[in-house]
């Protein structure tokens, strides 16, 4: 073998022995992180289940706030008014309102509520001996009483009945309106509700044109509907009052007066004006 590379061979192996090695140990890395990583799975888990036992805990208190109640409450009396327009006017128990509106599993201190406070001081709805009804505005058996109701209106000078008034009170209303045909009148307000009036045919008879013209002859823009109102109560006649909504009047801003008040002040024992001395520079001498 060369010498040369003998010599060579040996000088390697003495660098290789001076120089230290360290081993990276993956293994122990890998198994080191996995450890450190399994509480994040943990923690993760546990959040979890927190967020579902708050949700468990949410669906469970629904039915004990104040808006479930209150949407219940709603509930009943919608159902309430929809059976007395369909012509259901018999009174109901309390157990039978809930079975109807399916409203069974509502607990007995909400029930409590409903029978103490919610129905007894509603306005829509009426008791008796226990047992609950839909009370309207106008409690209307059939056409009959919704033409005495419009024409006892005309009579007094209240004017006409809002249409969703007689739906409310009047079992199959729109039949009955239609069958009750020219009688009644339909007039729409500026807001699109419907007013119901009587139409009383002995008031529909011919003017004569020159009445017209005399009527039409007298000014009455200078006076406004106060004025109107108090002339005609002078002479006995009532006025139709407006059932319409009112407009809200602008308010007025109070002016800021203009300069400073002068202020007065009051001045005591004028009476006394020759009388009382000045001592302000001190006692005077006397001489």
């Amino acid at each position: 073998m060369d010498p040369a590379l003998l010599r060579e061979r040996e000088l390697f192996k003495k660098r290789a022995l001076s120089t230290p090695a360290v081993e990276k140990r993956q293994a122990s890395s890998d198994s080191g992180s996995s450890k450190k990583k399994k509480p994040k799975v943990e923690k993760e888990s546990s959040s979890g289940s927190k967020h579902s036992s708050e949700s468990t805990n949410g669906n469970f208190n629904i039915k004990t706030s104040s808006g479930y109640k209150f949407g219940c409450l709603a509930k009943i009396v919608n159902y309430m008014k929809t059976r007395h327009q369909n012509g259901d006017t018999h009174f109901l128990t309390l157990e039978e309102i809930l079975d109807e509106t399916k409203l069974l599993d509502i607990s007995m201190k909400q029930k409590q509520w409903l029978m103490t406070e919610a129905l007894v001081n509603n306005p829509k709805i009426d008791i008796r001996d226990g047992t609950y009804g839909f009370k309207p505005k106008y409690n209307l058996k059939d056409k009959k009483a919704l033409l005495r109701l419009l024409d006892k209106h005309d009579q007094l000078g209240l004017g006409g009945v809002l249409l969703d008034d007689v739906e409310e009170g009047l079992p199959n209303s729109a039949k009955a309106i239609k069958a009750l045909g020219d009688q009644i009148i339909f007039v729409t307000r500026p807001d699109k509700k419907k007013i119901l009036f009587y139409n009383d045919k002995h008031c529909q008879f011919v003017v004569d044109e020159e009445f017209q013209k005399l009527w039409r002859s007298v000014p009455v823009d200078s006076i406004d509907e106060e004025k109107i109102d108090e002339y005609l109560k002078k002479q006995g006649i009532s006025s139709m009052q407006e059932t319409g909504p009112k407009k809200a009047l602008p308010v007025q801003k109070r002016k800021k007066q203009s300069g400073q008040r002068k202020r007065h002040f009051k001045t005591h024992n004028n009476h006394l004006a020759g009388v009382l001395e000045d001592y302000s520079d001190g006692v005077p001498v006397k001489k």
